[in-house]
């Protein structure tokens, strides 16, 4: 398998699918009341798997031909289709979408620990302090502001779940969603080992998306006639471009190349989100918010840049040493 460098690929074409769920979560905001979780989870994935298939038909790429092409497909479909985006929907429904947002965008912890186990990924002390910042940056952007000025002014911060709770809980949910999409993001590699990345991204979609619908079919009711014109124009874009265009370079590239530097890339989605729900739906970004846009901004630099940053702070060091004058 061909090894694909992050650092020299198109910048607009690595951040491409973070921009793209970031601008599908604006448009998913007013449908979510008119909707069902599950039947809403369901339909951004089968029509966006069969849009990927005619996809790679037209760029003639190979269809899955073997038992464990299949095999591996269908664990990938399980873990990043039926278990990520059912539980991400069913905790949208049962958590604040800013609590919500930085669970899920913690991810990449995940990814770094599993990649650096599998596959032997070097993360290193600058890698690690960039994932810190990360997580740092998307809890400022998510948590609500009053838990920080509580918290330094050293009162108790009050938190809306106990821990008694948390296995019912929203917040749970959203936890096993990260989790479901690190072990999918990590699986890709093994599913390229049988099957093209692209035609695997569809079929994962398919197959992971007809369990939910069958899931809503049987547990919810009224998933559509209470969506609007509006509403199906917003669907309709968070399935075309948030998963069809999104997941399908997004799993192209997680298939090639480095994907703890790719998967920091995720701290990017609640940026987008504010960026344009500001820009939308005229919601206003705190001071807080703020720096932590800054401080994701700054992990990721770290991240993508750790393999250069160390050798330049040891050359830095060794300047400044020989600098200083040496004692007889």
């Amino acid at each position: 398998m061909e090894n694909l460098d992050l650092k020299k690929s198109s910048p607009l074409l690595l951040i491409s699918p973070f921009f793209l769920w970031g601008t599908a979560m604006v448009a998913m905001k007013g449908v979510i009341p008119h909707t069902t979780p599950l039947f809403m989870a369901a339909i951004r994935l089968v029509p966006a798997g069969m849009l990927v298939l005619m996809i790679a038909w037209f760029l003639g790429r190979p269809q899955p031909k073997t038992l464990q092409a299949w095999l591996w497909i269908a664990l990938f479909a399980l873990m990043d289709g039926t278990l990520f985006q059912g539980f991400l929907a069913l905790g949208l429904n049962r958590t604040g979408a800013g609590l919500g947002s930085v669970i899920i965008d913690s991810q990449p912890l995940a990814v770094a620990l599993m990649s650096s186990w599998l596959f032997k990924e070097v993360i290193g002390v600058w890698g690690w302090l960039g994932l810190g910042l990360g997580i740092g940056g998307i809890s400022l952007i998510g948590l609500p502001d009053q838990w920080f000025y509580d918290f330094f002014g050293q009162k108790a911060v009050n938190i809306d779940f106990s821990w008694q709770e948390l296995l019912n809980s929203g917040e749970m949910l959203m936890l096993l969603a990260s989790l479901s999409m690190a072990v999918g993001t990590v699986l890709i590699r093994f599913v390229c080992r049988h099957a093209d990345p692209v035609s695997a991204t569809g079929w994962h979609m398919i197959l992971g998306g007809l369990p939910l619908f069958l899931a809503s079919g049987f547990t919810e009711s009224h998933q559509w006639q209470n969506v609007d014109l509006n509403g199906w124009l917003a669907l309709s874009y968070a399935t075309i471009f948030g998963s069809a265009i999104a997941y399908g370079i997004f799993f192209y590239l997680a298939a090639k190349g480095n994907l703890t530097s790719l998967s920091s890339l995720t701290f990017l989605t609640p940026v987008f989100a504010l960026t344009f729900g500001n820009l939308f739906l005229g919601e206003m970004l705190s001071v807080l918010q703020w720096a932590g846009v800054s401080l994701t901004l700054v992990s990721i630099y770290l991240i993508n840049q750790r393999e250069k940053i160390s050798p330049q702070v040891r050359a830095i060091f060794a300047n400044l040493s020989s600098l200083i004058p040496k004692s007889n």
